[in-house]
């Protein structure tokens, strides 16, 4: 019974030790521009640029709106720092730097409030999960919370008011 509970034992930190190095980014590639696999994290897939969902078309001004970004960074915050940087690092997810520059306001926002479906379906989402080896915990945000985190996004990625 003892070797029973040690082969157990042994078993679950394997299993952590797994998933703690898969995404602690120790086994990507250095550059003097930062890690290739998370370069290619960010490369399109063929799929729908603005993914799965309802969010079909999100007007973005040029400018940031500092009252959503404040918002958003509340949001972030709460339901998002645990995962995400907001460098390119990843953490358990992917870093937040320089998404808005790569995908759509669409996209993002049909990611953080249709996750499930985005993991199943879309080429892009699926490409993130297999470097990741986690799925994103769907975060109930609303329509309103995943505009503020976009702009938060937008924010990070040097967009002024």
């Amino acid at each position: 019974k003892k070797i029973n509970i040690m082969k157990k034992e042994a078993l679950i930190i394997a299993v952590i030790a797994t998933l703690l190095y898969s995404c602690s980014g120790e086994q990507e590639k250095k550059s003097t521009e930062g890690s290739t696999a998370v370069a290619d994290l960010y490369k399109e897939k063929p799929s729908d640029p603005k993914g799965i969902g309802k969010f079909t078309d999100v007007p973005v001004d040029a400018k940031l709106n500092k009252e959503m970004a404040e918002a958003g960074l509340a949001i972030y915050d709460l339901k998002c720092s645990s995962c995400h940087k907001l460098t390119s690092e990843k953490l358990v997810g992917p870093g937040w730097e320089g998404v808005t520059l790569r995908r759509k306001p669409e996209w993002v926002m049909n990611f953080v409030t249709n996750v499930d479906e985005m993991l199943d379906k879309d080429a892009n989402a699926k490409a993130l999960l297999e470097v990741c080896l986690v799925k994103m915990p769907n975060q109930n945000l609303s329509d309103e919370d995943a505009r503020h985190i976009y702009e938060y996004m937008r924010k990070n990625d040097g967009v002024k008011p």
